[in-house]
């Protein structure tokens, strides 16, 4: 959703026949939206998520312990299929 909201905004910035100051005024406010701090933390958020989901490594969860010194972990999504 983002990415195609991102391209329309690259291709009218680009085909516009404003010129200079209608580019600037769509800077501005794009500066001025990814600047904000409650847009950042949101951005970091949907990052950190596709991040989650695209991982290659599993997360892993922890098993009963055999004995105090060992711990055992297994992938979350092989956890979930044994129980």
């Amino acid at each position: 959703m983002i990415g195609y909201v991102a391209v329309a905004a690259i291709g009218y910035v680009l085909g516009t026949k404003a010129g200079r100051q209608r580019y600037e005024q769509l800077a501005g406010t794009y500066r001025a939206v990814t600047g904000s701090p409650a847009a950042k933390a949101v951005i970091d958020a949907g990052r950190r998520k596709i991040a989650d989901r695209v991982s290659p490594d599993p997360s892993m969860v922890e098993l009963t312990p055999i004995d105090p010194g060992t711990e055992v972990l297994e992938p979350e999504q092989m956890a979930k299929k044994a129980r």
